[in-house]
């Protein structure tokens, strides 16, 4: 059965992101869409935010997470927020993209994307 889902599109934010010199010395742009897969029938029925996932606080942890980090990789930038929507215990699966505008020349962005699902 596929799960209902809950975007947060288009997250711009700045980070430490990449392994060259000068790529460590200032923050970077980074564009994040997250799909927060989980079961919302029960929110649906009783228009209750204590029955869905509060998308505004798992966004207010990935700012943090994100504009705090400093990572080398852009998938383990990817894996962290991942991990951290996780935290959420309604989020069974979650996928992440992370774009890199700045990383290719002619290129409007290279990006990841992975999924991961609660264990």
């Amino acid at each position: 059965m596929k799960m209902d889902r809950i975007y947060i599109r288009d997250l711009s934010l700045r980070c430490i992101i990449g392994f060259n010199e000068e790529e460590r010395r200032e923050k970077q742009d980074v564009l994040i869409n997250i799909v927060l897969c989980a079961d919302l029938r029960k929110a649906c029925r009783s228009d209750n935010i204590k029955d869905t996932v509060d998308y505004k606080t798992v966004k207010k942890k990935v700012i943090d997470l994100v504009e705090n980090s400093s990572f080398l990789l852009v998938e383990r930038l990817a894996e962290a927020i991942a991990d951290v929507c996780l935290e959420n215990e309604r989020v069974d699966t979650v996928e992440v993209t992370v774009d890199k505008p700045a990383a290719l020349r002619f290129a409007r962005s290279a990006a990841v994307e992975i999924e991961r699902r609660r264990l």
